[in-house]
């Protein structure tokens, strides 16, 4: 009800004023005559009234609260307007209560009469889906029990890792698809969020669990110089050329276990430990030549063999952090993985080695120091033996985030190799250290190197850029057969830039190599143990298969490096400066075709840097430069959309030039000499004027 309004009159002032003060009273009347009134009485589960509970009534529309307690005759009174109300009544020890829609009408009374219970006494342990509602994922049982409910509505929720969401779907379209985000999860789901993955606490709130596990397998099929021996399986072949084929199978399985204490991942680990079993199961390799899989020819031309190693195992612990925004120094000691740059130009492998690391100023500025007792490697697989190896590497890094413009991290590296003089043959009885050519007898290098890198984006342009030098002593290199003053230096850059579904490259790779193989200097430039994943990385033929060096125990190019080092092995031998080094242009575009398709193309021009190295050692008296082209092709299918599976399959071939058939030929014909059928296709021998292959598939899982 409104009041009226006083209609203009000429009567005195004092009297319009009188009339005007008794018609509003009588509005307020009538007003308050429209209210109601909600009443009632509160007991204990004795039936006896209950004096000082605590009473709320919430208008449903507005809700506008009122409060009170109850007298000491149990009783308690609400005056309010006409509506919907929600009443709650509550009391210590026992269970709230709660109704809604007690309605108010106009001037009426409404009489609510309570009986509080005993609580439920009920630990919440999230045992049973059945029983309550769980997180998104696989979460297993609460890792802290909740705490006993006591009231409606109201729960302690102790895990708080484990606070449900409801599973819907988003669009309940089942002609559209589901799409349900908070979806209950199995143990063997490693998409969605997994207790065994680390996602929930397995123990109170910050002890975490990660198992994992990766298998894969590899075939790859090759076609590389091979060089013949007197025990040739063809008889006639030429001096140096056996048949060239091999055909590779290698199966890795990985199980990995790890636990950790900390907050999953916005603060760093307190502590941690892992440890990564690693089985070879089998490595296969079938040549088409004697020699080539044991330096016993009776061996024949086919090899299985089974290798069990650890590729991780460490302890970590978190010594504290440096400010509130987790700034933090950590240590970690035992078999663990280090890469010393973003693209693993000079160091890339899981070793024994004790780290100190860390960041701070907000974390932009981060660091490792690191020194490693290099374990022996497994000459087929590649896996760390048991055994340790007279070699020790240190190595410090620290990298700055947006050193120049947001979005490009600058990086320091130190690293020092002390590879100490030992007697070594590899599984197959080829010696390995020191290498079998030249001066063999065993010398003790000691090399540090200085590099500048960095890695990320200025504006659109994505950047890659490194720099390397080295110094220090090799005491006898066998192909001088003296003492060695190491100065060398090393280069890389590479620029991309992404339109659309494209990312267009260009790179340059540089490695310096030595003008005078005999005087006291070597400036061929060798990297510590690299795996540098540049210039096509695993697609490029010169990168991922070994080319051996007919007439000489070593390799041109080891597997899965860039640089014409004349190495024994890799991972078995040692470093070696006097080499001829290498210049590597190379352009190349990657396609996403689709969310689950990538092809990525490459072409590679390489060229030495110097040959005098390679003319003295193979004893050929011009030695041109260009080495050949090399072309790939790969490409990349994920078919869940996600990184458990897995299929890579690879194609290249490098086209030789005047310097490759300079080394594997007779330079004025470029035939060997009295051999007529080496430059003839008889699909036999290998010819140098045409082009090598390597061909790969790789299907990984991973858990």
């Amino acid at each position: 009800m409104s009041c009226m309004q006083v209609p203009h009159s000429s009567a005195a002032p004092g009297r319009r004023i009188v009339f005007s003060l008794l018609l509003c009273c009588l509005c307020a009347g009538g007003v308050a005559a429209q209210d109601g009134r909600i009443t009632g009485t509160v007991r204990n589960p004795a039936k006896a009234v209950l004096a000082g509970a605590a009473v709320m009534a919430i208008n449903q529309v507005t809700t506008v609260r009122s409060t009170t307690r109850t007298n000491s005759g149990g009783s308690f009174s609400f005056k309010l307007r006409p509506g919907a109300y929600r009443i709650l009544v509550s009391a210590p020890d026992l269970q709230r209560f709660d109704r809604e829609n007690v309605l108010v009408e106009p001037g009426k009374d409404v009489t609510v009469d309570v009986e509080l219970k005993e609580p439920a006494v009920k630990l919440q342990k999230f045992t049973d889906p059945a029983d309550e509602e769980r997180p998104s994922g696989y979460t297993g049982a609460a890792s802290s029990p909740s705490a006993p409910q006591v009231e409606p509505g109201r729960r302690e929720v102790r895990d708080r890792w484990r606070i449900a969401f409801p599973e819907y779907d988003r669009y309940g379209d089942f002609n559209r698809g589901r799409d349900i985000p908070f979806r209950k999860g199995k143990w063997y789901n490693p998409y969605d969020l997994n207790l065994i993955k680390g996602d929930y606490p397995i123990l109170g709130q910050h002890i975490f669990l990660i198992l994992s596990g990766v298998d894969t397998f590899v075939v790859q099929q090759q076609r590389t110089p091979i060089p013949s021996n007197v025990g040739s399986a063809r008889p006639g072949s030429a001096e140096f050329f056996g048949k060239p084929e091999v055909l590779a199978v290698n199966h890795i399985a990985q199980f990995t276990f790890e636990m950790f204490s900390g907050d999953s991942t916005f603060r760093p680990r307190s502590w941690a430990v892992k440890i990564s079993p690693t089985f070879s199961l089998p490595n296969y390799v079938r040549a088409r030549e004697n020699g080539v899989i044991n330096i016993d020819v009776r061996r024949g031309t086919r090899r299985r063999d089974t290798q069990f190693s650890l590729e991780d195992a460490f302890g970590e612990v978190k010594f504290g952090d440096v400010n509130a925004n987790f700034d933090f120094v950590s240590a970690r000691v035992g078999i663990q993985p280090f890469v010393s740059d973003s693209r693993g130009f000079l160091y890339s492998d899981n070793n024994l080695g004790a780290r100190l690391f860390g960041g701070f100023r907000n974390n932009k500025f981060q660091f490792n120091a690191i020194a490693f007792a290099q374990l022996e490697k497994d000459t087929n697989s590649g896996q760390n033996r048991f055994d340790l190896r007279p070699q020790r590497v240190y190595m410090a890094n620290l990298f700055k985030q947006d050193l120049f413009r947001h979005g490009y991290t600058g990086q320091v590296v130190f690293a020092f190799n002390n590879d100490r003089r030992s007697v070594e043959y590899d599984r197959n009885g080829f010696l390995v250290r020191p290498a079998l050519i030249g001066d063999f007898r065993p010398h003790t290098i000691n090399v540090a190197y200085i590099g500048l890198n960095g890695d990320g984006h200025l504006g659109r342009i994505n950047l890659t850029n490194a720099y390397y030098f080295a110094f220090g002593h090799d005491d006898r290199n066998p192909i001088a057969g003296r003492r060695q003053t190491i100065r060398s230096n090393m280069a890389a850059v590479e620029a991309s830039i992404d339109k659309d579904f494209f990312r267009y490259r260009a790179s340059i790779f540089f490695a310096q190599g030595d003008k005078n193989p005999t005087d006291n200097k070597a400036t061929g430039f060798d990297a510590i143990l690299d795996d540098p994943n540049f210039s096509g990385g695993q697609f490029s033929f010169w990168n991922r298969v070994g080319i051996p060096l007919t007439g000489a125990a070593v390799g041109l190019v080891q597997p899965n490096s860039l640089l014409p080092s004349l190495r024994s092995s890799k991972t078995q031998g040692q470093a070696n400066f006097v080499n001829p080094g290498i210049f590597i242009y190379n352009v190349g575009v990657d396609i996403d075709v689709t969310q689950r398709l990538k092809a990525i193309f490459n072409a590679n021009y390489l060229r030495f840097h110097r040959t005098e190295s390679l003319e003295y050692l193979i004893f050929q008296n011009r030695i041109r430069h260009d080495i050949g082209f090399d072309l790939s092709v790969g490409v990349t299918y994920r078919p869940l959309l996600t990184n458990n599976i897995q299929l890579t399959f690879g194609a290249s071939t490098l086209k030789p030039r005047r310097g490759f058939r300079d080394i594997y030929t007779d330079r004025t014909r470029n035939c060997p000499p009295n051999v007529s059928d080496y430059c003839t296709s008889d699909n036999v021998v290998i010819n140098p004027n045409k082009p090598l292959y390597a061909l790969f598939g790789q299907v990984k899982f991973i858990f």
